[in-house]
């Protein structure tokens, strides 16, 4: 038998086969990686050495308003060694600077206080200037025009005020972005709802360019970077990190130059390419991204590259937060026939986008593709109005894809952590 690990909330859950049933294990190559420095260093080397920019305190000189864009909860960011590097270097070009960290939510729920400590560490939430983006707080927000795409492009004007504006951040592939971080920062993090659904729209989303790991010709990475260039944001730091949520690599400066650079670092080691198999095995990378059905979507988009048509897709996802969107969860116990849901949705002007939109339409692509069992600790009731079959462990989900599929030797493709590798057909 062999055994792998798959994570699931802060721990993980054993998968037990034959040898002979696995068929592959596609994963990120980034756990043989071994970088040259620890995780501080790797984010002190980053600020000694920025990529297309001056020192980030050399920009701060003379700046007294600095706001730093922040990641919320939902994302494993190491914030407690990015923050304190940045503050450092902030305040040595100007001690005086007056410093917000305004947290980017887009249009998740606000971060709560238990969350910031986990987050920041006791010392920064106490001392600290900490304000939660809300994209629903038309008070606070500034119209800068048009997107390329043509929405309206909304953004919290606290940032907008900023004599320098800067961020943090982690990349890793993204399901319909490319890549995560970076510019994303800005357009979804501190925009206003009507601009993040404008940009989310189901004409783009059904883009061919909108996929893991793609940039160039990508229109929702076009929206997004015209944002972030509008915002003034002058500076990033991003890093990479393992499967242990540990930095292996790090990269900060001009928003656009050093994000490439960790996308060009990812595409290094987190290509691979799909082996098709009637069932495969994902999951969502474990806490903090598994909390919720709503998120695990893009750990799905992974197996739906290396399943076959019409096969079975077992689905690995904590989701002790529930569905994580009301209307996401509405949508599908609303509406049984996943394809009137695609045509209403697209049919939907850019500018008439609802809510979750864009991760319905996208589970629906991967549910007309394959049948998911869904392994969590969400209600079961809940997971089937979501059009999956419940499992409250891998053992009963394994045993139910055997009865789907008909047999019980399937050869299975098993993917470790969905949110963290680029599955390709090339």
């Amino acid at each position: 038998m062999e055994q792998i690990l798959l994570p699931y909330g802060t721990g993980a859950l054993p998968l037990s086969l034959p040898k002979e049933r696995i068929r592959a294990v596609l994963g990120s190559q980034l756990h043989t990686f071994t970088p040259p420095l620890g995780q501080k260093e790797l984010v002190d080397q980053a600020l000694a050495h920025p990529i297309g920019s001056p020192a980030l305190k050399e920009l701060a000189k003379g700046k007294q308003n600095v706001v730093i864009l922040a990641s919320d909860h939902t994302r494993p960011v190491p914030s407690k060694l990015i923050i304190p590097a940045m503050l450092r270097e902030i305040r040595e070009g100007n001690p005086d600077a007056e410093i917000t960290l305004l947290i980017a939510t887009g249009c998740h729920r606000g971060t709560t206080k238990e969350e910031l400590i986990y987050k920041f560490g006791t010392e920064i939430v106490e001392r600290e200037r900490i304000v939660i983006h809300d994209c629903d707080d038309d008070e606070n927000m500034v119209s800068l025009g048009l997107l390329p795409s043509g929405g309206e492009l909304i953004l919290n004007k606290l940032a907008l005020e900023a004599d320098l504006l800067c961020a943090e951040g982690f990349i890793e592939p993204h399901f319909f972005a490319g890549f995560s971080g970076g510019r994303k920062s800005v357009l979804p993090g501190i925009a206003s709802r009507k601009t993040v659904l404008a940009n989310h729209c189901s004409a783009f989303i059904d883009d061919p360019h909108s996929r893991t790991g793609i940039l160039e010709g990508n229109p929702i990475h076009r929206d997004m970077i015209y944002a972030a260039k509008k915002a003034g944001l002058a500076f990033i730091v991003n890093v990479v990190l393992d499967q242990d949520k540990k930095i292996v690599c790090a990269a900060a400066g001009d928003c656009e130059k050093a994000h490439q650079a960790g996308t060009d670092f990812l595409n290094s080691w987190c290509r691979t390419k799909a082996v098709y198999s009637d069932l495969v095995i994902s999951t969502n990378g474990g806490y903090p991204l598994d909390q919720n059905i709503y998120q695990a979507v893009k750990g799905m988009t992974a197996a739906e590259a290396a399943v076959n048509e019409g096969g079975v897709i077992i689905m690995i996802a904590k989701s002790n937060d529930g569905h994580g969107g009301q209307t996401f969860y509405e949508t599908f116990r609303d509406e049984p026939d996943e394809d009137a849901m695609l045509a209403r949705f697209r049919a939907t002007p850019a500018e008439e986008t609802i809510p979750d939109q864009w991760q319905s339409q996208i589970f629906a692509r991967v549910l007309k593709r394959a049948r998911i069992i869904y392994v969590s600790d969400a209600p079961a009731e809940m997971v089937r109005d979501l059009h999956m079959l419940p499992a409250s462990t891998l053992e009963e989900a394994l045993a139910l894809a055997d009865q789907l599929l008909g047999r019980t030797d399937t050869p299975i493709t098993v993917i470790p952590d969905g949110v963290s590798v680029i599955v390709t057909s090339e």
